[in-house]
């Protein structure tokens, strides 16, 4: 099964970029593609990419077989409740809202209808997310045309919903986390002599030369750190140096903090 009319409620930061994922990635042409928001300017951005544009969230999902909610959590109840004349059976529905679980969204909903809790990052718009799933129990049919559809715009694992939280800080705030050493990286290596677009691009590219080293080979990071690492070398004393100013202690108290807001809503 392939989706072949799909809405985006919500065109924000994250709604964004899954119109523009699905667009790179060819899974469905624009004219495929509803998109509402209340905010004319995002319209008009999609609307010049061929997607259907609407300000009626109900009006742009009554033909849709695939409705992904991308709006903030406060407002999901009541775009649920704007939308409830179309929820059945006969529709997919997927929230990338944080915070909010399943059980929620099927007593919003009302309505048996299979329920994907999907959470994605930007780099969903480059087709480089990293998407975690997790599903009500009326899914079974439709998992594989969820997956397949995420795909296309990264890499997917399907999860327990009790780790959606955790996923939600590992998959897509880390996002932001690793910017922010690569920003850091960046002003180090200004401080040391580079101009700064040549900083911002050695820093780029040896993270994602780290990264792919790791996901071609399969190896612990410490694996590849040992490779590097000489007695007396320049890299272990950084290593260390790092390490004796909280660098791991610092990042993962920072994961943890971040867990525990999502936890408490």
């Amino acid at each position: 099964m392939k989706f072949e009319k799909i809405t985006i409620i919500g065109a924000g930061n994250m709604g964004g970029a899954i119109v523009n994922g699905l667009l790179s990635s060819g899974y469905i042409q624009a004219s495929g593609i509803s998109v509402s928001d209340r905010k004319k300017k995002l319209l008009d951005q999609n609307e010049e990419k061929g997607v259907n544009v609407f300000e009626d969230n109900l009006e742009a999902a009554k033909d849709a077989q695939l409705i992904i909610l991308a709006v903030k959590p406060y407002h999901i109840e009541s775009v649920i409740n704007e939308l409830k004349p179309i929820l059945g059976s006969d529709k997919v529905l997927i929230s990338i809202v944080a915070g909010v679980g399943l059980d929620d969204l099927e007593e919003m909903t009302g309505v048996e209808m299979p329920i994907f809790r999907v959470m994605p990052n930007t780099a969903i718009s480059i087709q480089e997310s990293m998407t975690c799933i997790s599903a009500n129990g009326n899914t079974a049919e439709h998992q594989d045309a969820v997956k397949f559809l995420f795909d296309q715009l990264g890499e997917t694992v399907l999860i327990q919903e009790e780790l959606m939280a955790a996923a939600t800080v590992l998959a897509s705030c880390g996002t932001a986390f690793a910017l922010r050493y690569v920003r850091a990286a960046m002003q180090g290596g200004v401080e040391m002599g580079f101009g700064a677009e040549v900083a911002q691009f050695i820093t780029a590219q040896t993270v994602k030369g780290a990264v792919k080293l790791i996901l071609d080979t399969g190896n612990h990071p410490e694996r590849e750190i040992d490779k590097v690492t000489t007695p007396r070398g320049i890299t272990i004393t950084g290593i260390n140096e790092m390490e004796h100013k909280g660098f791991s202690s610092s990042v993962i108290q920072g994961l943890i903090a971040s867990f525990n807001k999502v936890e408490k809503g």
